[in-house]
């Protein structure tokens, strides 16, 4: 069968302004391209479209061009919330060019919504929620719907919900991701910058899922268990990336690398025994972080770590993020640091119960950690998260799906009078972080280990300007 698998680009900055998303920060959709490789190997044809890419045309109507043009018996659309009314809009346009193409949609938002979404949206033949690699294929190799688990389909006027598919058990069978089916990958994926030294850069996962339930976080896909690839398999990934296309720095992007310390000490091992010439990017939790695993990551190449954070008001914490408390994230940072390694703090503004006042306390927490960067979300509720059973009681939420990507505030707290303020007090904090004295003062220290990163923010200096813009405080 041959197959197009669609990343739909969505809403991914602000509205009324131009789309910086991609430019600063394109990433290769790791999910499809992981679907991609496991068709192929069943013997199917599979092309990649990644609307975000850097060779995709702008528009539904020049997209869906692109895609029948590979002339496909099955559409896949892999959506985020916020992507899935283009995804839609092109599968609409797509029905109307040949009728007989089958669509399917999965995704978090599929996953998180289920089978009403078929109610509403007529033109979606199938949907495919949680993973969905063997799902997908079954359907591919023509088995009948009633017989695919995990599969929610059509049968005439009735929306049939087959039993959900079991997690796969074992992450190792799975084949690398299709990297080779993106246009300019690698260079033209680029990391967040100054985030390497190292170009060119990619992104990989080794684990899926989380056994943490923070409020925010939807884990409608992979829930709460928590499975992960051996350090072989890791190694090999790396090494693929490595001689295959020439990557030099990888961003890890599992939401807790360090959860199994077994796993990660024996892949720094490998990689400290057979060096690749890498170097890469992770995530970690308070806790799951000791001194000696810090210098084992350092000399297998790690160069920075992110540590989710999300505030720095302890009653926000305790509700949002149990069992993270700010006298350890402090002595975290300073762990983290003293082994060498540069930190990078993630935080989230306007959580449910979220104040004027606490969103002073983390801005001042912030500039207490002399973090190295810093990445700051605008608070998204999403359907599958678990805050979201309570958030209309917690101030007002505007449910478009087109902007709940964590770049604008569609849920404002109780205690915050307007939306307006919030995106104020954003502009504020923000600013201030990349204003401290001594934030630039460490960042000048490395100014030429980052020229990969000012080479591409000069060749690009329009568009970063005119987005730093937007971080100006208004009156």
């Amino acid at each position: 069968m041959r197959i197009v698998l669609v990343h739909p680009a969505g809403s991914n900055w602000i509205p009324g302004r131009k789309d910086m998303a991609a430019v600063a920060n394109r990433m290769a959709p790791l999910g499809l391209l992981s679907i991609a490789a496991y068709l192929e190997r069943a013997g199917h044809t599979v092309f990649v479209h990644d609307c975000l890419g850097p060779q995709a045309p702008s528009g539904i109507s020049a997209n869906v061009s692109r895609i029948m043009d590979n002339e496909p018996d099955l559409v896949g659309f892999s959506a985020t919330t916020s992507g899935f009314l283009d995804g839609y809009d092109m599968a609409v346009a797509i029905k109307r060019i040949r009728p007989e193409v089958r669509t399917v949609f999965g995704g978090v938002h599929v996953s998180a919504l289920g089978g009403r979404l078929l109610e509403r949206f007529e033109q979606i033949d199938y949907l495919c929620p949680g993973e969905g690699e063997v799902t997908l294929t079954e359907l591919a190799d023509g088995r009948a719907p009633g017989e695919i688990v995990g599969l929610i389909w059509r049968d005439g006027e009735r929306i049939v919900v087959n039993p959900p598919r079991a997690h796969l058990p074992d992450l190792d069978a799975l084949p690398f991701p299709a990297y080779e089916k993106l246009a300019g990958f690698p260079k033209r994926y680029n990391l967040p910058l100054f985030s390497y030294i190292l170009a060119p850069g990619a992104t990989m996962v080794t684990s899926r899922g989380c056994p943490y339930r923070c409020s925010y976080c939807d884990r409608s896909v992979f829930h709460q268990g928590f499975r992960y690839n051996s350090p072989d398999y890791v190694y090999a990934h790396m090494q693929y990336l490595r001689t295959r296309f020439g990557v030099r720095h990888l961003n890890v992007y599992d939401d807790l690398f360090t959860l199994n310390r077994k796993r990660i000490a024996g892949l720094c091992d490998l990689l400290v025994d057979r060096p690749l010439g890498m170097q890469f990017n992770c995530a970690v939790r308070v806790g799951h972080v000791d001194d000696e695993l810090l210098r084992m990551l350092k000399a297998a190449g790690c160069l920075m770590v992110s540590l989710g954070i999300e505030s720095g008001d302890p009653d926000l914490l305790a509700v949002h993020k149990p069992g993270v408390y700010l006298d350890e994230v402090k002595g975290t940072v300073g762990r983290i640091q003293a082994a060498g390694l540069r930190v990078k703090g993630l935080f989230m503004m306007g959580l449910p119960g979220e104040t004027a006042a606490s969103i002073q306390k983390t801005s001042d927490f912030v500039i207490s950690l002399g973090l190295d960067d810093m990445n700051m979300a605008k608070f998204t509720p999403f359907h599958g998260a678990p805050v979201w059973r309570t958030i209309f009681e917690e101030g007002t939420v505007e449910e478009d799906w087109r902007l709940m990507n964590c770049l604008n505030f569609v849920f404002v707290p109780k205690a915050i009078d307007s939306k307006e303020t919030l995106d104020r007090l954003y502009n504020t904090h923000v600013k201030r972080f990349y204003s401290d004295p001594a934030w630039r003062r460490r960042f000048m220290r490395r100014t030429w280990q980052h020229r990969h990163s000012l080479w591409y923010m000069f060749k690009h200096l329009p568009g970063f300007l005119y987005a730093m813009r937007t971080f100006e405080p208004k009156n």
